[in-house]
C-alpha cells in the first residue's frame, strides 16, 4: 500500500556527512543515463554478499555515488567522505548527530557533493549514503524507523543553522504504483533553510532498501534553483546507486 506522510527522515541528509547498466549489459555505462530499471527483488549470489566489514566497505566503494553519477556539473564537497566508524542519528530533540553505528550494521559511508554557484545561481548541497545491514530484516527496519522519524519530528535541525520542515514524504514497496527499482523507497521533500544560503529552499531526499542494502541521496536547494533540476540529481544518483547494486550482488550466468 502506498503512504503518504507528513514529516521527514534526513538520514542521508544529517551532518556532512536512474538508470544504469548490470552485468547482464556490461556495454552500458552506468552513469550514461540509460534505460535500464533494476531488478526490485533482485536474485544474489550468495557468494557475492558480504560477510565481513572489510567486504562491505569494498562492495559500498564499488557502488556508492561519486561526482558523475548526478550528472556534469557536480563536484566532491569537503570533507568529502565521512567518518566509517559513524552514522548519521535523529536524537529525542530533533537534531542529527554522528553516533556509532547500529549493531544490524556491517559498513556505513556518507559522501558530500555540490553543484557549484554560478550565472545567479547558489551552490546545491549533493550527499549519498550506503548501508550494509547484517540481514535484511535489519536493512527494512531502518526504512521502517525512516517513517518514524518523520511522524516523529516534522522540523528537523541538520546541523548548526540548518534545517529542514514543511515536509511531505511517501512510501512505496516494489510493484506498487508502478515502483519498479526496489523491495522498498521512500521520498521526501520539503523547505531547506540556511543561515548560509538563506530559504526556504527546494529539499529533496530519496532512500531505498534492497536486500541487507539501503541506498540514500539528499538535496538542499539554493537561490535561484529549480525544483526539477534538484529532483533530477537526487533521482539520476539513486539509479545509478541501485543499478550498481544490482551489478555487484546478483548471480552471473
Amino acid at each position: 500500500m502506498a503512504v503518504l506522510l507528513v514529516g521527514c527522515s534526513g538520514a542521508a541528509d544529517a551532518p556532512e556527512q536512474g538508470d544504469a547498466s548490470t552485468s547482464a549489459h556490461p556495454d552500458r555505462d552506468p552513469d550514461a543515463g540509460d534505460t535500464f530499471v533494476p531488478d526490485p527483488d533482485p536474485d544474489p549470489d550468495p557468494a557475492r554478499l558480504p560477510a565481513s566489514r572489510s567486504e562491505a566497505r569494498d562492495l559500498i566503494g564499488r557502488v556508492i555515488a561519486g561526482p558523475d553519477s548526478f550528472g556534469p556539473g557536480v563536484v566532491k564537497r569537503s570533507p568529502y567522505e565521512s567518518d566509517p566508524a559513524t552514522w548519521s542519528v535523529l536524537g529525542e530533540d530533533c537534531v542529527w548527530r554522528r553516533q556509532k553505528p547500529a549493531p544490524s550494521v556491517l559498513a556505513t559511508l556518507t559522501r558530500s557533493f555540490e553543484a557549484p554557484a554560478g550565472a545567479g545561481k547558489g551552490p546545491v548541497r549533493l550527499a549519498a549514503v550506503v548501508t550494509v545491514h547484517r540481514t535484511r530484516e535489519d536493512a527494512a527496519w531502518e526504512m521502517a524507523e525512516s517513517i518514524e522519524e518523520s511522524m516523529r519530528c516534522p522540523t528537523q535541525q541538520l546541523r548548526a543553522g540548518e534545517t529542514i520542515g514543511s515536509l511531505v514524504a511517501g512510501a512505496l514497496f516494489g510493484g506498487e504504483s508502478g515502483q519498479g527499482s526496489s523491495e522498498d523507497f521512500l521520498s521526501e521533500v520539503g523547505e531547506y533553510r540556511s543561515s548560509e544560503l538563506g530559504g526556504p529552499h527546494h529539499y529533496s531526499w530519496q532512500q531505498a532498501q534492497t536486500l541487507r542494502f539501503t541506498v540514500a541521496v539528499t538535496g538542499k536547494g539554493a537561490e535561484g534553483r529549480t525544483k526539477d533540476e534538484i529532483d533530477a540529481w537526487v533521482s539520476k544518483a539513486q539509479g545509478v546507486m541501485l543499478s550498481r547494486l544490482e551489478n555487484a550482488v546478483e548471480k552471473r550466468n
